[in-house]
């Protein structure tokens, strides 16, 4: 399956996005300059940890930038609709198309978007079928950034020695506001907001239900039952991998014999 790239012609949801690339580029820029590199130079950390935080900021750079440009779903104009799925699509009441059922459509985006959870503006992006593997690995990796960048900034001042070659009284007094307060407050805010709609998403998934379906009450036996998180994860992932699972630059196919696997439409 090829790469197929989804835009959102909207400028609020491009504010939100520039909002969390200027937060990632302030903690990958200033971060390391501040208090990775100068105590790995002189001997403080080892190289794993430089190369570890740098993994897990473009981890989270590039499951940022799939989850927005990623197609969640989106239905075309003329769908293929097997003999065998008519009776599980229905017609939308918005745009006059035959859609299946679970689907919803984006008043944002103007179309269906199969399974949809939620519109995100801050990936500008409908969160859908297709993506929400993706939008779970930007709440993990951001969530991973944050407490790194938390970390950093708590043992710059509680824990690493003091750097011999630099004046502390002169880095203090130009770059205490830049790396603890600011640093730490955005790490702090992110960390918070990703784990809570980690949380959520997490257990949406396992539950087999979306969030939209969760604010309408929704209730069917069809999507009640028990699965185990391994068979639930894989559905949503598109593999059986789990080490895939956590890989943003990758293309994702319906797991075959899944609830949701499909035809081409």
């Amino acid at each position: 399956m090829k790469l197929r790239l989804h835009f959102v012609v909207d400028p609020m949801g491009w504010l939100c996005v520039s909002l969390v690339l200027g937060v990632w580029f302030y903690n990958t820029i200033f971060v390391p300059q501040l208090v990775l590199f100068p105590h790995y130079s002189e001997g403080h950390i080892p190289w794993t940890v430089v190369v570890c935080y740098y993994a897990a900021s473009a981890l989270c750079l590039a499951a940022l930038l799939r989850a927005s440009t990623a197609d969640p779903g989106r239905l075309p104009a003329e769908p293929h609709i097997p003999q065998s799925e008519r009776q599980h699509w229905e017609l939308c009441n918005k745009c006059n198309l035959m859609r299946p059922k679970r689907s919803h459509h984006c008043s944002r985006c103007g179309h269906c978007v199969r399974r949809m959870d939620h519109h995100c503006p801050w990936i500008n992006n409908c969160v859908g079928e297709d993506n929400h593997w993706l939008f779970l690995q930007l709440c993990f990796y951001t969530q991973l950034l944050s407490l790194f960048t938390l970390l950093l900034d708590f043992c710059q001042y509680y824990y690493f020695l003091p750097l011999t070659r630099l004046d502390q009284e002169r880095f203090a007094t130009r770059h205490e506001l830049a790396l603890l307060r600011l640093s730490a407050l955005m790490a702090l805010l992110m960390f918070g907001g990703m784990s809570g709609l980690f949380y959520t998403q997490l257990t949406g998934i396992l539950s087999d239900t979306t969030t939209i379906e969760k604010m309408a009450h929704f209730s069917n036996e069809m999507f009640t039952s028990k699965r185990s998180w391994q068979f639930a994860l894989a559905e949503v992932c598109g593999t059986r991998w789990k080490l895939l699972w956590f890989l943003p630059l990758r293309s994702r196919q319906p797991l075959q014999g899944g609830r949701y696997s499909r035809a081409h439409v």
